[in-house]
């Protein structure tokens, strides 16, 4: 949303005793006697809360959730469920998905932990995706084109990210996939029983309307060459993905019967493999494991087996299993081993939980050592050692115990220890390291114009890819436009935006200068406001949590299993919040480095200094203001402020 800016003119500094921060206190011998009132009056900071910063994607939570919670209001016409679902995919045009499968390191970071538990900020997430596909919600197509055309190789997440982002701000987006349907890893790499594919398709299809293009079952570098692709297209973008599973680094790997975990991922949800054998090891930790283990767990054995059914052929494509065969499937016996104790695995503690409620085996602080195999080659065990397992230097140290070797015996080994790209045909992109080099724009180094994002610059999680495909966006755009690429924030999040709520609301808006100016004569903030969202992520410490009474997190209702439950059983297991109950949850939301509207600072300024602005001039973020004419800066309002939007400073 535009608006017309009127530019304020610059105003000389006005002379200050303290600095923007200062807030050490005199000696106590002094400070007793001055202990009323200071020369600091309140400001009024917004600053990034710890669960935007801690999102690779970048998500404006604590906006969406203000929207859920009733705090900031839509336009007029406009359900407050639209206006939260457009709020959150402006930065995630995948929230159905992402509500489903992401582990949440918003809520690791979310400062309610402080008071009892974070905010379920997945489980809202889930809420507002499904009410937009129930809905049919549409992403708004941009008024005109461009003219300027982008190559998007790789239909995964950071490919789909990037591809969205570019159609909303104009630009012609073709994407390239080697495979039949877009969503890389989404729809290959994480059973269907956790991303449903109508949601997949739904929210893949929503990005499509916006008139992006595709060509499938086109691999660059073979079908096409890159060289190609650059003549043909104003820019490029390389979302690759790894698609390549690790193989266990011990003797004995090579077996048939020893497969990765991307492999057997794919196998499955391509249909092809319907059934494992009795006895299936997994070697990883990670969410992916939990994965493999669960789908082995659903999928179970036949006795009677032949040569062309072994899992391992239709896994390497040779053949595919005969549906006819489920009727006789039986339970498999399924071990997962991890050289992290189990209370230390990357995997999420619920899919923990939930697998070793399904009778699967976790072997926690245990080293792969070596595969037994018979005499045709085929591996029959697995044979580990407990170990210890630390990070020293950033690098990842794995002493095994000498003597305590035991054998896992195995139809079917799955390694699930890491992921790599395929270079195949682009090879001249490697930097040597598996990976391609890039800037913080994710522009290629050495290569204007070629951007790149997700897995190919850092394995990682589906939300990272997302977030790469936003920052890469905004930089192929500048690219297309001929403007330099600007350095990006230190906090790189989407963010509340004061001015567009004022146009939203028809006030008048004035450019707000740099914050050494202060805001006291412009229309577009409250006084003494500064924006600091791009470098300040708010601590705890600087909230007052006296204010937050003891709410207990309104959870999702997730199906369990036993063991024989699980057996055949491809059912999703994660209901989504009810209305009710995605509101009361956004409310546990502490609106940190924002203010919430609770009146505290209003109510105990012994000096009525603060006052709220009247409606007709406030808006979400323009709430409460100060007359420093009463002020004596006697900090009570920065005390019960439960956000931490009040600081002190810039006093005279």
């Amino acid at each position: 949303m535009s608006a017309q800016l009127d530019q304020a003119p610059a105003k000389p500094l006005t002379f200050r005793r303290y600095k923007d921060g200062d807030d050490k206190p005199l000696a106590w011998q002094q400070e007793i006697f001055d202990a009323d009132h200071t020369h600091k009056c309140p400001t009024y900071i917004q600053s990034t809360p710890p669960c935007q910063g801690s999102c690779p994607s970048g998500e404006d939570i604590r906006g969406y959730l203000n929207i859920v919670r009733g705090v900031e209001k839509p336009p007029a016409g406009m359900p407050w469920q639209e206006y939260a679902w457009r709020r959150l995919t402006e930065a995630n045009p995948l929230p159905s998905v992402m509500g489903r499968v992401c582990p949440a390191p918003c809520e690791s970071g979310c400062n309610r932990n402080q008071v009892e538990d974070f905010v379920g900020i997945n489980s809202v997430e889930h809420f507002l995706g499904e009410w937009a596909i129930e809905k049919s919600l549409a992403f708004h197509k941009p008024k005109e084109l461009t003219g300027k055309t982008v190559a998007v190789i790789g239909g995964g997440p950071a490919g789909l990210s990037v591809a969205y982002q570019l159609a909303l701000k104009g630009h012609s987006v073709t994407l390239f996939d080697e495979r039949e349907e877009l969503g890389g890893m989404m729809r290959y790499g994480i059973p269907g029983f956790r991303t449903p594919r109508a949601v997949l398709d739904a929210e893949i299809q929503r990005i499509l309307d916006l008139g992006v293009q595709t060509r499938m079952k086109c691999r660059i570098g073979t079908d096409i060459t890159l060289d190609q692709i650059k003549a043909d297209f104003n820019a490029v973008f390389l979302g690759l993905g790894a698609q390549s599973g690790r193989p266990l680094p011990v003797e004995g790997s090579d077996a048939p019967n020893v497969v990765t975990a991307t492999a057997f991922l794919k196998a499955f949800n391509d249909g092809r493999m319907q059934h494992v054998g009795k006895r299936v090891v997994v070697v990883g930790g990670g969410d992916t494991s939990i994965d493999v283990a669960t789908v082995a767990r659903r999928l179970g054995h036949i006795d009677k087996i032949h040569e062309s059914d072994r899992p391992e052929n239709a896994i390497a494509g040779f053949a595919a299993h005969d549906a006819a065969s489920l009727s006789r499937r039986q339970g498999a016996e399924v071990t997962l081993t991890s050289i992290f104790d189990i209370e230390k695995m990357q995997a999420s503690k619920h899919e923990v939980e939930h697998a070793l409620g399904e009778g699967i085996t976790i072997r926690g602080s245990m080293a792969p050592v070596a595969v037994i195999r018979d005499a045709g080659g085929r591996a029959t065990a697995l044979r580990i050692a407990r170990c210890e397992a630390k990070m020293i230097g950033g690098r990842l140290d794995v002493k095994v115990i000498p003597g305590t070797e035991e054998d896992i015996e195995a139809d079917l080994i799955v390694s699930a220890i890491g992921q790599a790209v395929d270079f195949t045909g682009l090879e001249v992109l490697n930097n040597g390291k598996g990976i391609i080099a890039a800037d913080k724009n994710y522009q290629v180094q050495g290569q204007t114009g070629m951007f790149v994002g997700g897995d190919v610059v850092r394995p990682h999680l589906l939300t990272t890819a997302i977030g790469h495909g936003a920052i890469a966006a905004d930089g192929i755009d500048r690219h297309l436009r001929s403007e330099a690429l600007e350095k990006r924030p230190k906090i790189d999040v989407h963010g509340f935006d004061l001015m567009r709520k004022m146009v939203e609301k028809g006030l008048k808006v004035t450019q707000i200068e740099e914050p050494t100016w202060g805001t006291d004569s412009s229309t577009g903030a409250i006084h003494n406001y500064d924006n600091r969202s791009d470098r300040y992520v708010i601590p705890h410490n600087e909230l007052f949590l006296g204010h937050f009474n003891y709410t207990p997190r309104n959870r999702r209702k997730i199906v369990s299993l036993t063991a024989e439950e699980a057996l055949s059983n491809f059912e999703e297991r994660l209901i989504p919040l009810l209305e009710a109950q995605a509101q009361a949850e956004a409310k546990r939301c502490m609106s940190c480095g924002q203010c919430f509207e609770c009146d505290n600072c209003v109510v105990y300024c012994p000096q009525t200094a603060v006052f709220k602005v009247p409606k007709s001039k406030s808006t979400t973020g323009r709430y409460v203001d100060t007359d420093y004419s009463k002020c004596i800066g006697c900090h009570i309002c920065k005390d019960v402020c439960p956000t931490g939007y009040i600081q002190m400073g810039l006093g005279e």
